[in-house]
């Protein structure tokens, strides 16, 4: 049975795209970092398929490595999902927050990714191959005001998978992503009240997208039927941004 790691998998996108790939067949190992409650109901709701929870801090690059070592004590891991993901909004010219931000921002969104795909592939090659799903994001394209640092944390994801693609083209090695705009999340909604109207207005339409509209997209990606697709990064937007 194939296995997936997948990360920032206790609400939101990440679990749902855990959902999804346990009706597709997969048994799946969860990640946190502080969400223990919710990833405790999420192993519990998905029973046997769920084959591990693992803890870790992805600011830490030994914390990342231990993640990837500790999920494949479980099982052999054979899709990687890069889910977990940090979002600030911070002026540009802030002078007490943007070295930490940027730092943040980068070390989550790409570094950490980077560090696991480069354990997943050498993992890969040595087995039958695998799949990589990088959770990017529509403002890696089209940028953001306020959120410079996560614009381009992400711009950097986009692009590393599209080289890794290239990269791995003649190996058994998959590389995807999705870019989703507007998600109706937790993380969306912390101080979006005040601005649904607005945001709403942007998208054609006429709502935000879903976790389970990212977990659809995830699935195909991860099938069979997708594999001369490496190198795609979806997007998710309402058809609120095309490019």
């Amino acid at each position: 049975m194939k296995t997936a790691l997948v990360t920032g998998s206790s609400r939101g996108i990440g679990a749902e795209i855990a959902r999804r790939l346990v009706k597709d067949g997969f048994q799946v190992v969860l990640h946190y970092t502080k969400a223990k409650a919710e990833v405790e109901a999420l192993r519990k709701e998905l029973g046997s398929a769920c084959v591990g929870v693992v803890k870790a801090d992805l600011m830490s690059s030994k914390e990342t490595e231990r993640l990837w070592f500790e999920a494949t004590s479980h099982a052999q891991i054979s899709a990687l999902v890069n889910n977990a993901g940090v979002y600030e909004q911070i002026p540009f010219w802030s002078a007490e927050s943007f070295d930490l931000n940027r730092k943040k921002m980068f070390r989550i969104n790409f570094e950490a990714p980077c560090e696991l795909m480069r354990l997943a592939i050498a993992e890969f090659e040595l087995h039958d191959g695998g799949k990589i799903l990088n959770v990017a994001s529509r403002v890696g394209f089209r940028g953001e005001a306020g959120a410079s640092m996560y614009a381009a944390s992400k711009a950097a994801l986009i692009n590393v998978t599209r080289s890794l693609a290239v990269e791995y083209a003649s190996s058994p090695v998959q590389i995807f992503g999705i870019a989703p705009g507007w998600v109706d999340t937790s993380m969306a909604r912390e101080g979006m009240e005040d601005r649904l109207p607005q945001i709403l207005e942007t998208i054609p339409a006429g709502r935000m997208a879903t976790p389970t509209d990212c977990a659809n997209t995830a699935s195909f990606l991860l099938s069979e039927g997708a594999e001369y697709l490496s190198g795609s990064v979806i997007d998710i937007n309402g058809a609120s941004y095309f490019h």
